[in-house]
């Protein structure tokens, strides 16, 4: 459309620019602040670009914040681009500089979505450079020529040049992107991009980016993704080189481009959808890409032919109604066109096409968008953009969308004080002074450079700061309620006054209000004018008390001030002004002029209603009361100037309110509305009291009050239909799932973002029913809440809980939104540690308690990091950590008693003791592996530490004199390699796995020069803890390239176990090529010792666990039964154990499904075990010839007999394994205990234990922990052989006894085994006593012990059983008790351990072995510091079971039977099932009772039981709940399902307990368990009255109780309440009131105190004491006749209170008030008492009933005031026409109570009675 003639237009005002200063580039004064004069820089020319620094804030700021930020002067940020060089200033200061490798074409801000930062990206000739704020750069070489680059919301658009199709070669050689190869940690996300992702050959298969004009950067680490258009609902890919991006917008995905060839200009939506549909191959090229994926496409939503070339400027603004207008300068036509975007109002996401009436022009010859008319305002995300146009004619005009605003100069006093900071000569002023503006640009919020045409460059400012936030508040609700016409009629008004808004550069603060109010009350007195109706007096009354009004005073004071006035001065000169001003097509028009103030009412009084709701906004309330009155009696509302009297009586006692008005509708009032609900529920309360402004559906103005009243109404049943609400608002709901309204009013206050807050900002009446639904949800709130809804109720132990899980989610903690919604001084709550716990005790200090040699004390001995708050709380009580720590130490000397005049036979004799504690010592590492087994995190740059073995002794008795111990005279060979060994396997499971992967630098870095045996037990550790995952192929072959046989066989155990399960190619042939007998005969023979093959066969297993993969367990099946070609024949056994071992982990527990057709592959096994019955000859011969094909192996074998010495052990395992839980009869039945004599001859005892074990294992669920279930075990003739033997009734010729009793104690240890196994990390009651009581009976058998308990096994067992086998069998019962109990640091169990370590060589054979499995016992049941306890699962099992393997090694260095390394296995069985309370408040550990409940099992029912904190939990297969219980904290229920599944493992996102933390809350008024075990200080009361009843008899004596107790109130609460509010106030009750307060209220104070405490409820204090204060001085203030406050709102909210209290005894509300009912009736009482003692109260009231007249003494007026609020009295005109209707009907003498009640049915009954006596004295 044409722009209007400027004749027609209204004459618009001007205004002046206000000058900052001369504008130069900061950069250029960085360059020369580096030195060197202009003929040393480089020559290219430079550039700049100012910006906002909210977008380079990271991360991005709220809209709100950004809108509180944005009122700082002058906050441009700079970047200055010369070069390659780029300068980043702030003000006058450089902020940061960025030098790139080549020359910078282009760069700007740009952010992602997955990084909360903003990225600069610098474009260059081949390379796109990405810089972090923080400094961290992304270089990504281009593969094809781009010529600019774009932000959009999400990512950064790319154009590529015309020629962008053809490869550039590329400057910087392509290795350079293997910076990318690094995992990128700073982006929060883990992407590795490969070195070759952008060479060519990647480039073209990655979906058509080489074909494609334009690309979109998702994330720097990610290719670039090729863009489509969509046309009639079709994709074609984006390819037209000519269609040139000239603008991108970063908060909307718009693009605007301009087609060359086609002249036009368009404009596009980007949309990242998903699409689906089939690509037709003929509409565009086939590429090969997923179906689904992820595409960009544009899609053309207007396109304009308007010019010849491309414009020269794109911005976007907002058009008056706040929609988007991009605006194109096209510069040849000097026009500026501008597009309305019509946003899609059904889902408000997309743009709808554009049509051409939305489009218009305007004169311009340039252009700028800037923040002037609406500064705080938001559309959405974008702010309140107007248009800054220079015309052809050199005129600088401000416009909102299509309407001209005002003209903008610069100012006419050039040099007074504007340039007094600049030396500026008198020439370049005198040319200033002329100058015109020639340009303009720069433009950021409202600020502009303006280029003069003398070339001067000036930074200008438009609006000018503070902006009055109440001025602010009218117009955004003017802009959304009133109508377009009205609208922009009103902006009109208020631009188009000669620059009377420079009244706000003066220092008044309210100038810009009075300037609004001043603009608002003309339009009044416009109105008056125009409506001839009125009689003449009264229409001058608005205006004429404009005149005569201070307002106006101060106006002209100000006028004259600045050298000019704009009011006239007298009535009677008014007219021409006015005419002249408001000359347009209404100006004649009286009924527009009625319906634009009847809508200024409405609006505005709206906005009243909603800062009512604000208890800050108190002034700005009174102010706009004063104008909404005049604008109210201007248009003849009594009504409503009666309602603004009586909420603020003295600033408006000069409206004399007529009462003979006609009865006019009463204006809507928010806290009548309130009440209604609250006494008749929602659906019953008058919706007109609902302002017609809070129910539209996109309003800011008025969304204060809006959400208040949604809130209201879904607490007392509002119906919801969508967002919509039967109240008429609308209301956001958080996800969440409630189950009453209360919990439903809480998810709509997260859902609105209003938080604790906010809450303290409502007048205390309103905020009581809300308070209340808080406290209604604090008990059981739903599980499925976000985060914010829990610190709301109050609940922040189940808000970390939730945070903790989500953090996991997103990989950063990101709480901002639960943050706002507490209130700010919690925010600063820091954890308090009380040192009062062992674990900031120095370790000296620890380690005091059992060592007084003090050269030993500082030595590191792995463990010293085991004492933390967690093992403090859970074994402080005593010293067992201490001695566990001293019985496992092997980094000192041991003591070794001697006399003290040694001779030569005493040093033999030293020696001999070494020896026997060196066999101790050796063994220890395996039990402090256990022990600290994942309990401390290792920093990634420093090296691990390992304690070492020292074998020397020291003697007390000789002031501790070192003894060696000489190797020299025994046959030793490498005495300390295996121990070496397994003390690094200790050192490494220290270690727990890290929350990131474990770098491979690091297990590099730690890797030693030579290899050692240390460094091969730490690769076992890192492998059993799955950290080897991270190395690669090649890092394995360095190892094995060292050629060193342990590390060998550490990394491939550690490998194996590290991807246990995973049918790993690679490790499955390195662990193959371990294993000779799979050579092929051609390979020339290697010589491999036995123990590598063990391993590498063990590995294999552990590789192929479950699978049931039939060529590897057919492969181990041969190797059980053939002689390894190692070195060391004597270690077969051991090999065959291996095989057996990896055998059954490959078919663990598959049971007979795992051997599929090979059925034979059973009879094989039984055969290897030397059971009789084999049903398959024909088929062994055959396999046995078949497998001997390698030349350097062979069966052992005796003739055709296979050796089942060797076999047996490791096919029983397999068959254990194999069948484990299978519960199979035949099976159980084959592997048959011997049961006559003959049999025993025939089987090896020690096989015999193992078969029990292994029916056991099969027959799993039978197992019993019982003397009867052990009996059961016995073969019958065993059992009556063995006791009629030791009641001495057979004699010992018949039969071979010894066999008899041998076998006897076997079946017994086996049978105590699988019990251990059965009921491993249980802590069964049954089970512990039962292995307790056989261990001490086999103690008792080798030596008495003085342990009373019924006999249970045979006397004299050692007269038959060797002491070797007795020892054994003890040290693996033992065993088996430490499994049961492990984890749990059995107190009896440990005092038996540590009897057995300490016995010494003279009370039995401890050798090696035994010590090892002592130590092994003594981690176990400490096991990872008692955090750690074992799990039933299959694999665990098997793991336990090779652990356990029954025969123990004689010294360090055996390997024969079983491989020692594979002791560590237990590793794979550990669950870390501990779990810990820690109070949210202080973030200590703290005890606390847990209510555990077990799911029904075959044994027992659903059950619970009670733990106290921190404790182990039961496995997930039984665990159903866990609840906090005691009275001391709130409770909190962990629901769980019973599955067969591991613990979760740390950092799993699905874990319930937070990696074994549960946040607690405790409740205020009770200690915690640690400061008060037995619960005798939270009696809360007595210590208040011990504290608040002092007695008040004298001075003196108040002053000595006072110096005698230290104990005060503050102590007290801060004992008892984290809460910073109650903290503050107890010790105000102490400092500040000492002898200065009335007693009645200190009483009071105190007793508030205690009900806020004991109920914890810290908000209530405030409102208690407001009200309490309120009332008071209320009535002191009447006495003295001064009035604190003028207005009478407090009422108002006393009154919501007494509704919220009606509420709750009626119903409507669950019941449980949060306040006392008897507080409240207290005050009513209060008040009305007040009330009936004003003489002057009845005057007042019949006068203005009768005339309605306010009383003319300010304090009468707001006693009045007061009085009618309470009792809701109607205006006089309601009340007169009620009385009109009740006369004819009610005879005399009739009281009129009844029908006064209908009438008027809000008005209080005291109310009525003064009406009705009113009457009666009127009647004649």
């Amino acid at each position: 459309m044409p722009p209007p003639a400027r004749e027609m237009a209204p004459p618009i005002g001007s205004r002046q620019l206000t000058v900052l200063r001369e504008f130069r580039p900061h950069g250029l004064a960085a360059e020369e602040a580096d030195g060197g004069g202009p003929e040393e820089r480089p020559l290219q020319d430079y550039d700049y670009f100012l910006f906002d620094p909210s977008l380079a804030a990271s991360p991005r700021p709220a809209p709100e914040d950004e809108a509180a930020s944005s009122s700082r002067a002058d906050g441009d940020h700079e970047l200055f681009i010369r070069g390659n060089q780029i300068i980043w200033s702030t003000g006058s200061r450089v902020h940061k500089r960025y030098t790139s490798p080549n020359t910078v074409i282009m760069a700007c801000w740009c952010r992602m979505e997955a990084i909360r930062d903003a990225l600069l990206c610098v474009l260059q000739v081949d390379t796109l450079s990405m810089y972090n704020v923080t400094g961290e750069v992304v270089s990504i070489p281009l593969p094809y020529a781009v010529s600019s680059i774009w932000p959009l919301p999400f990512g950064l658009l790319l154009q590529k040049s015309a020629d962008g199709g053809r490869m550039v070669s590329s400057s910087i050689p392509l290795l350079n992107a293997r910076d990318l190869n690094r995992p990128n940690k700073e982006f929060g996300l883990n992407y590795n991009v490969s070195c070759q992702s952008h060479t060519p050959e990647a480039v073209s298969k990655s979906g058509g980016a080489i074909i494609s004009s334009h690309l979109i950067w998702k994330h720097p680490l990610e290719e670039p993704q090729a863009t489509y258009f969509e046309e009639r609902s079709r994709l074609g890919m984006m390819k037209d080189f000519d269609e040139k991006t000239i603008w991108t917008s970063d908060i909307l995905p718009l693009m605007a481009s301009y087609h060359k060839g086609k002249f036009q200009h368009s404009v596009w939506q980007v949309d990242g959808a998903t699409y689906q549909e089939a690509m037709d191959d003929n509409a565009m090229l086939s590429i090969p890409c997923d179906r689904s994926m992820h595409k960009f496409a544009f899609r053309k939503i207007w396109q304009g032919k308007c010019s010849q070339s491309a414009a020269s400027k794109v911005f976007l603004a907002t058009d008056i109604d706040g929609v988007p207008i991009i605006c194109f300068l096209l510069h040849e036509q000097k026009t500026l066109l501008a597009v309305r975007i019509q946003v899609d109002e059904s889902n408000g996401e997309t743009f709808g096409d554009i049509k051409p009436h939305m489009t218009w022009n305007i004169p311009a010859f340039a252009a700028a968008p800037v923040v002037v008319t609406r500064p705080r305002a938001r559309v959405g995300a974008l702010p309140f953009t107007d248009i800054l146009v220079l015309t052809p004619e050199n005129d600088l005009l401000l416009y909102s969308g299509k309407q001209c605003l005002c003209s903008y100069s610069l100012p006419i006093e050039f040099g007074k004080g504007i340039f007094s900071n600049y030396e500026l000569n008198s020439e370049v002023t005198d040319l200033y002074s002329n100058a015109k503006i020639t340009s303009i640009a720069d433009a950021v919020e409202g600020r502009v450079n303006v280029t003069c045409s003398n070339g001067l460059m000036l930074r200008c400012s438009l609006r000018k700061n503070p902006s009055s936030s109440l001025v602010s508040d009218c117009i955004t609700a003017m802009a959304e309620g009133l109508q377009s016409s009205f609208y922009s009629h009103f902006v009109s008004l208020l631009w188009g006054d000669n620059d009377a808004a420079s009244l706000c550069s003066s220092s008044h603060v309210d100038s810009e209000w009075i300037f609004f109010s001043y603009e608002v009350s003309k339009a009044c007195a416009k109105y008056e004018q125009t409506s001839s109706t009125k009689s003449s007096t009264s229409s001058s009354t608005a205006w004429g008390f404009l005149i005569n009004s201070k307002y106006h005073a101060q106006y002209c004071k100000q006028s004259s001030i600045l050298g000019t006035s704009f009011l006239p001065m007298s009535y009677s000169t008014n007219s021409t002004g006015f005419h002249s001003f408001l000359q347009d097509e209404h100006s004649s028009d009286a009924a527009f002029y009625i319906r634009f103030m009847k809508e200024t009412l409405d609006t505005l009084h709206a906005l009243y209603e909603n800062l009512k709701l604000n208890v800050l906004r108190k002034q700005d309330l009174g102010s706009l009361a004063s104008l909404l009155c005049r604008v109210a009696s201007s248009l003849g509302e009594n009504s409503s100037v009666d309602y603004y009297c009586r909420d603020f009586p003295h600033n408006l006692v000069e409206f004399q309110s007529l009462a003979s008005a006609a009865a006019l509708k009463t204006p809507p009032c928010l806290f009548r509305w309130f009440e209604n609900c609250l006494n008749h529920g929602c659906h019953l309360s008058n919706l007109d009291d609902i302002p017609a402004l809070m129910c539209k559906q996109k309003g800011s103005a008025v969304s204060w009050g809006r959400k208040v009243v949604s809130f209201y109404s879904l607490l007392l049943g509002a119906e919801r239909k969508g967002r919509n609400l039967s109240s008429g608002v609308y209301c956001e709901v958080a996800s969440g799932s409630a189950r009453n309204t209360e919990e439903l009013t809480v998810l709509a206050m997260v859902g609105e973002n209003f938080g604790r807050q906010q809450l303290d900002l409502l007048p205390i009446g309103v905020s009581l029913a809300l308070r209340h639904a808080l406290d209604k949800c604090r008990e059981s709130p739903p599980d499925d809440w976000p985060a914010p809804a829990y610190v709301l109720v109050g609940r922040e132990d189940l808000a970390t809980a939730k945070m903790g899980s989500l953090r996991k989610e997103n990989g950063f903690s990101n709480n901002d939104s639960s943050t706002s919604i507490s209130v700010p001084y919690m925010l600063h709550l820091q954890p308090v540690t009380v040192p009062t716990t062992a674990s900031d005790a120095p370790t000296s200090e620890v380690l005091n308690s059992e060592d007084t040699d003090a050269v030993y004390r500082s030595v590191e001995d792995g463990m010293e990091h085991i004492f933390t708050s967690t093992t403090q709380l859970r074994y402080g009580r005593d010293l067992r950590l201490n001695e566990v720590r001293r019985l496992l130490c092997s980094a000192r000397p041991v003591a070794v008693q001697t006399s003290t005049n040694p001779t030569a036979s005493d040093q033999d004799l030293q020696q001999q003791q070494l020896w026997n504690f060196a066999q101790r010592t050796t063994a220890l590492p395996f039990g402090r592996g256990a022990f600290t087994l994942a309990t401390t995190y290792t920093l990634l740059t420093e090296a691990l530490v390992f304690p070492k073995i020292i074998l020397a002794g020291r003697l007390p008795a000789q002031q501790n004199a070192t003894v060696n111990l000489d190797l020299s005279t025994r046959s030793v060979s490498e005495f300390n390699s295996w121990a070496e060994f397994h003390n690094g396997v200790a050192a490494g499971l220290r270690l727990a796995p890290f929350q990131e992967k474990m770098l491979r630098t690091w297990i590099q870095y730690n890797r030693p020069s030579e290899p050692n045996f240390t460094h091969a037990g730490l690769l076992l550790a890192f492998g059993l803890h799955e950290h080897l995952r991270v190395l690669t192929m090649t890092d394995a072959y360095r190892y094995l390239s060292q050629e060193h046989d342990i590390t060998t066989l550490g990394l491939l155990l550690g490998l194996a176990a590290s991807h246990r399960g995973t049918l790993h190619p690679a490790i499955s042939k390195m662990l193959y090529f371990h294993v000779p007998s799979r050579h092929p005969s051609s390979t020339p023979e290697l010589e491999l010792p036995t123990l590598l093959q063990s391993a590498a066969v063990m590995g294999i297993g552990l590789l192929y666990e479950g699978s049931a993969h039939a060529l590897t367990m057919k492969i181990l099946l041969g190797e059980i039964g053939r002689r390894s070609g190692g070195d060391n024949v004597l270690e077969r056994e051991g090999y065959a154990v291996a095989a057996g071992s990896a055998l059954g982990f490959v078919a663990l527990g598959r049971g007979s499904d795992a051997f599929g057709f090979m059925d034979t592959f059973l009879d094989r096994l039984f055969e290897y075990i030397g059971s009789k019955e084999v049903y398959h000859e024909k088929f062994l011969n055959a396999t046995i010839a078949a497998d001997d094909q390698s030349g350097n192996t062979g069966q052992m074998m005796d003739g055709t007999q296979i050796n089942v010495d060797v076999t047996a052990p490791g096919a029983v395992i397999a068959l254990a394994l194999i069948f484990m839980k299978a519960e199979s009869e035949e099976i159980a039945a084959r592997l048959s205990i011997p049961n006559t004599h003959f049999d025993l001859q025939y089987v090896r005892p020690d096989f015999v234990m193992l078969r029990v074990i292994a029916r056991n294992i099969v027959m799993w669920s039978r197992i019993e922990p019982s003397i009867d279930w052990i009996g059961s075990q016995i073969p019958e003739p065993i059992k009556s052989g063995v006791l009629n033997m030791s009641e001495g009734a057979i004699d010992c010729d018949e039969f071979d006894a010894e066999a008899l009793f041998q076998a006897y104690v076997n079946i017994v240890t086996g049978a105590c085994i699988a019990i251990g196994l059965k009921y491993a990390g249980s802590r069964n009651g049954d089970a512990q006593e039962l292995l307790y009581n056989y261990t001490v009976h086999f103690l008792n058998e080798i030596k008495q012990v003085s342990v009373r308990s019924p006999s249970i096994l045979p006397k004299g067992l050692l007269q038959y059983v060797d002491r070797g086998t007795l020892e054994l069998c003890l040290h693996l019962i033992v065993l088996s008790l430490s499994l049961v109990m492990a984890g749990s640091g059995h107190l009896q169990t440990f005092r038996l351990l540590r009897y057995l370590r300490g016995r010494s060589s003279a009370e039995g054979q401890v050798n090696y072995g035994l010590q090892m499995a002592v130590s092994l016992a003594v981690g176990f049941l400490f096991l990872g510091g008692g955090t750690h306890t074992f799990s039933t699962s299959n694999s665990a099992i098997a793991a336990l079971l090779i652990t356990l393997y029954p025969r123990l090694p004689t010294g360090p260095n055996d390997n024969r039977c079983h491989l020692q390394a594979f002791r560590h296995l237990y590793v794979i069985a550990t669950e870390p099932r501990r779990v810990q309370t820690v109070d949210v408040d202080t973030g200590l550990p703290v005890y606390c009772p847990l209510e555990v409940t077990v799911a029904e099992t075959e044994y027992y029912d659903e059950t619970y039981y009670c733990e106290v904190t921190p404790c182990l939990l039961p496995e997930r297969s039984v665990l159903k709940n866990v609840r906090v219980c005691g009275p001391r904290y709130w409770p909190q229920v962990i629901k769980l399902k019973p599955e067969d599944k591991p613990w979760w493992r740390s950092g799993d996102k699905t874990d319930p307990f937070n990696g074994g933390v549960l946040y607690i809350k405790r409740k205020v008024g009770s200690c915690s368990y640690s400061d008060d075990p037995i619960g005798c200080q939270s009696l809360l009361s007595r210590a208040m009255h011990e504290v608040c009843d002092t007695p008040s008899t004298s001075c003196g004596t108040q002053l000595n109780r006072s110096s005698l107790s230290s104990f005060r109130v503050d102590q007290l609460v801060s004992t008892f309440s984290a809460n910073p509010s109650l903290i503050a106030f107890a010790k105000l009750c102490c400092e500040s009131w000492k002898g200065r307060c009335n007693d009645n209220f200190q009483e009071f104070c105190s007793q508030v105190l205690y009900e806020c405490m004991s109920k914890d409820r810290p908000a209530l204090l405030q409102v208690y004491i407001s009200f309490y204060t309120i009332i008071e001085s209320m009535w002191e203030h009447l006495k003295i006749g001064h009035f604190p406050f003028f207005d009478s709102l407090f009422l108002s909210s006393l009154k919501v209170a007494l509704a919220y209290n009606g509420a709750l005894v009626d119903g409507r509300i669950s019941s449980g008030g949060i306040v006392q009912s008897t507080f409240l009736e207290s005050l009513t009482k209060r008040v009305d008492n007040i009330f009936a003692e004003l003489p002057k109260l009845k005057a007042s009231f019949v006068s203005y009933l009768g005339t309605g007249k306010w009383p003319d003494a300010q304090n009468d007026a707001v006693l009045l005031s007061w009085y009618l609020q309470w009792y809701s009295i109607p205006p006089p005109h309601v009340v007169a026409s009620a009385v009109e209707k009740i006369k004819p009907r009610a005879p005399g003498g009739v009281s009129m109570l009844p029908l006064l009640r209908l009438l008027l049915p809000t008005t209080h009954l005291v109310g009525l009675m003064e009406i009705e006596k009113l009457q009666m004295s009127v009647r004649p």
